[in-house]
C-alpha cells in the first residue's frame, strides 16, 4: 500500500527531523536538586510541556524524626524516586529535567539520577540554607556544573543573590539566581542560566 503524504512530502504525524535525522534536536538531561520541601517537584512541574512524571507519596508516621516539615506544614506528600519533565527552549534544544529526592534516605539514588546530565540546578530555601548543602557538595566534589537557584516563598524574606551566594560560601563562578518554582519565566531563567554556565566551563 502507498504511504499517505502531506503537501510538504512527509507522513502525517511525523516530524521533518525523523526522516532527517540531521534536522534532530539536542536532547540534554538536567537535574534539579535540593534538600526535603525546597520546591523541585514544582519547579519541573511549572516549566514542563508534557504532563510531569512524580514519583509523589503521601508522608507518614514513618518521617518523624527523619524529615523537618515545621517550615512547610502544608506538606503532605514528598518524592520518593524522581520527578521528569521535558521542555523545548529552541527548536534544536531541548531539555529533560530530573528531579531528585531531597531526604537523605534516597541519596542513594543520585548517582544514577545524575549520568549523563550536563549540570544541575541546585535549589534553596533561605528559611533553610543548611537543608541545600549536601547537594552543593555533591556537585563540587563530582565536578558537574551548577548553579544555585534560590526559591523564594511567599511571605519570605527577600535576599539578594550576593548575600545568599556568601551565606552558603558559593564560588565566584557560579550563577545564583533567584526565582519563584510556581513561575514559569523565573524557572526558564534557572535552566537559561545553568545551560548557558555548562557551555562555558564544559570542554569543547
Amino acid at each position: 500500500m502507498e504511504e499517505v503524504r502531506n503537501a510538504e512530502g512527509t507522513a502525517p504525524g511525523v516530524k521533518d527531523w525523523q526522516e532527517d535525522l540531521s534536522q534532530a534536536p539536542i536532547s540534554t538531561k538536567i537535574v534539579v536538586a535540593g534538600g526535603f520541601g525546597v520546591g523541585k517537584t514544582t519547579f519541573v512541574g511549572s516549566v514542563s510541556e508534557i504532563e510531569p512524571l512524580t514519583t509523589e507519596a503521601l508522608m507518614t508516621q514513618a518521617s518523624e524524626g527523619e524529615d523537618d516539615i515545621a517550615p512547610t506544614p502544608e506538606k503532605t506528600t514528598t518524592t520518593v524516586a524522581m520527578d521528569f519533565g521535558r521542555i523545548t527552549l529552541e527548536s534544536d534544544l531541548v531539555l529533560y529535567l530530573f528531579g531528585t529526592p531531597g531526604q537523605q534516605r534516597f541519596w542513594f539514588m543520585w548517582d544514577d539520577l545524575v549520568r549523563g546530565a550536563i549540570g544541575a540546578v541546585v535549589m534553596a530555601d533561605t528559611r533553610r540554607l543548611e537543608d541545600c548543602f549536601p547537594a552543593l557538595d555533591y556537585f563540587e566534589s563530582c565536578g558537574y556544573p551548577y548553579v544555585v537557584a534560590v526559591n523564594h516563598f511567599e511571605g519570605t524574606t527577600a535576599y539578594e543573590a550576593e548575600d545568599v551566594r556568601e551565606a552558603l560560601s558559593v564560588p565566584k563562578r557560579v550563577p545564583v539566581v533567584i526565582m519563584d518554582a510556581r513561575e514559569r519565566p523565573t524557572v526558564l531563567k534557572s535552566l537559561l542560566a545553568l545551560v548557558s554556565h555548562a557551555l562555558d566551563v564544559t570542554p569543547a
